[in-house]
């Protein structure tokens, strides 16, 4: 099995549950969201196979650990979106696709969920798996900050790799094919591994038997070639015009599924469109009655087509992951991706009926053969490890980030900063040394800890920013007035002029007139300047993106629908939220 960054400890495969050392582990926590049917697909299938290697596992929906209920406003919200405003939503996810770190705004959302996704890891649980990436930034957060002691993995969904996905702090990244696993390793993941895809086992290659029986329960036609249209659970996306168009090339008949969409059930049959479904329970035999799927956002129905042996075409896709995931299925060699209407009816007759068909079966069933353990045997061999092993990496983990804490030093009210055990610091704590580090807590590292690193060959009041943290920056530098020093980028000043010091009443102590306290002590630190101009201006155009979407995309069209003064925006969402049915 290829790795990359293996989780493992790099070794060639990863172990079954039962080679493990040691007592078993029992209990394993699986995160997932609501947000259409993919997320939670995979949770259910990766919580059947912990089953089978005989963990317990704890199930939970993201969305339900957001406060004050805006996780039904955030599943809202992002279905309005790419309902109404497919446009917006574009630009946003074009606009955030590689950054190395969420918005503020994202931030400020996810960190009120820390206590709740705390709150579902028991003393017994062993791993915490992540299929979905709000889940995974606030597990990796949790992981940095010291309170999460187990592992945790995130489990890649989708074919393609948003920035989100990828948060420091998460163990291991398990990714279905190599092409995704490539991209979240360029995206600064660690412990990335192919694993395999997630479905269910009823999805496998059809007989003709099959082909019939299934045919005559979905009373399709015999003898005509279908092509099975998909949209997910939310049925969004062009799909009448998709459905008109497959008709119209004469090549297939379109068997659309419209998932919970009734009204584009409705349209379609109003469009002559002869085979709508709503809903099925029953997709494996579906599938198996068809002989080519369409799709337009590549997530777990693509997968599911993959291993029933079913060639896949994208087609009219969603914005944002719509269009990411058919680039990476073609990469990949899965799918290929029709961006023109007239590529259409060639594509669609070179996979019924030219060897092209062949190929891509042979693809997607090589697809589900070719990983030597799955995700559930790689999460399992993650969760045996021993704790003591877990620490270990955690902090390997925080000193590659440069993470630091604060420990009493010498004279009363004083503070020192410096990375434990860092060879080569001035003022380093060697590992296992006793002294003032044995009796920091990790609420004081966590919370209180003034954050300084001490630079060789700078004089001792200068110390060097890191990234994200309160820290005193100020270096001599020659050629400025006398009695000045040059604030680093990143503070509020540029040029600051040295005061001289004054003792403190009743202290010997000289406190630096620039200093500020801190929760340890009096040291000197300087305020980090707020975010750039450029991630200031991005924030604001999310945030009023979003202000807009909320308001016109989803306000709007409910007021039209629940018969309210057009003006009457937030009254209608209060409605919807509310769950009434007009």
């Amino acid at each position: 099995m290829p790795y990359l960054d293996n989780p493992a400890d790099g070794q060639p495969g990863v172990p079954s549950a039962v080679d493990l050392g040691g007592p078993r582990p029992r209990r394993i926590t699986v995160i997932s969201a609501g947000m259409g049917a993919g997320h939670d697909g995979a949770a259910t299938e990766l919580t059947r196979h912990l089953a089978a290697l005989g963990f317990h596992v704890d199930r939970h929906d993201f969305l339900d650990l957001l406060p004050a209920g805006t996780g039904k406003l955030l599943c809202a919200s992002y279905h309005r979106l790419l309902t109404w405003v497919p446009a917006g939503y574009q630009c946003l996810y074009a606009a955030t696709e590689h950054d190395r770190r969420p918005s503020p705004a994202v931030r400020v959302l996810l960190r009120g969920a820390r206590r709740r996704t705390l709150a579902t890891v028991t003393a017994d649980t062993r791993a915490v798996v992540s299929t979905y990436p709000g889940a995974s930034q606030v597990l990796g957060a949790l992981r940095l900050r010291g309170r999460l002691a187990i592992p945790a993995l995130t489990y890649l969904t989708d074919f393609s790799v948003h920035s989100l996905w990828v948060a420091p702090g998460i163990d291991a990244h398990l990714a279905a094919h190599a092409v995704p696993a490539a991209q979240a390793h360029e995206q600064g993941a660690v412990g990335v591994s192919v694993t395999g895809p997630l479905t269910d086992p009823r999805f496998t290659p059809a007989t003709e038997a099959d082909r019939r029986a299934a045919r005559a329960r979905f009373a399709l036609p015999e003898a005509a070639p279908l092509a099975l249209l998909v949209a997910g659970s939310w049925g969004v996306g062009p799909v009448r015009e998709a459905a008109a168009e497959i008709r119209d090339t004469g090549v297939a008949e379109p068997v659309v599924v419209c998932g919970r969409n009734h009204a584009l059930a409705e349209r379609l049959r109003a469009d002559g469109i002869t085979h709508v479904h709503e809903w099925v329970d029953d997709m494996p035999g579906l599938m198996h009655a068809c002989d080519v799927l369409v799709q337009n956002a590549g997530g777990l129905t693509s997968l599911e087509a993959l291993a029933s042996g079913l060639p896949v075409v994208s087609y009219r896709c969603i914005p944002g992951h719509g269009h990411t995931n058919a680039a990476a299925l073609e990469e990949a060699g899965l799918a290929p991706w029709i961006r023109e209407p007239d590529h259409l009816a060639p594509i669609l007759a070179e996979l019924l009926h030219g060897p092209r068909r062949e190929t891509q079966r042979a693809a997607g069933l090589a697809l589900y053969a070719s990983a030597a353990a799955g995700p559930a045997q790689t999460v399992a061999a993650v969760a045996g490890r021993p704790p003591s092993v877990v620490r270990a990496k955690a902090r390997a983990r925080a000193r590659a980030w440069g993470r630091t804490v604060a420990v009493p030093s010498e004279g009363p009210g004083l503070t020192a900063a410096v990375r434990p055990g860092a060879p080569g610091l001035p003022g380093a704590i060697p590992s296992g040394a006793p002294g003032p580090a044995a009796g920091v807590v990790p609420d004081q590292v966590r919370r209180r800890a003034a954050v300084r690193r001490a630079i060789p060959g700078l004089p001792a009041a200068a110390r060097h920013a890191e990234p994200g943290l309160p820290v005193d920056n100020r270096r001599a530098e020659p050629g400025l007035p006398a009695g000045y020093r040059r604030v680093e980028p990143g503070l509020h000043a540029v040029l600051r002029r040295v005061m001289p010091a004054r003792p403190a009443a009743g202290s010997a102590a000289p406190v630096l007139a620039e200093s500020a306290a801190t929760g340890l002590g009096a040291s000197a630190v300087a305020r980090p300047r707020p975010s750039t101009r450029r991630t200031r201006r991005r924030t604001t155009l999310m945030l009023a993106a979003v202000a807009a979407t909320v308001s016109l995309g989803i306000g709007a069209p409910l007021a039209d629908a629940y018969g309210d003064a057009p003006a009457h925006h937030l009254g209608a969402l209060t409605h919807y939220l509310e769950d009434d049915d007009r």
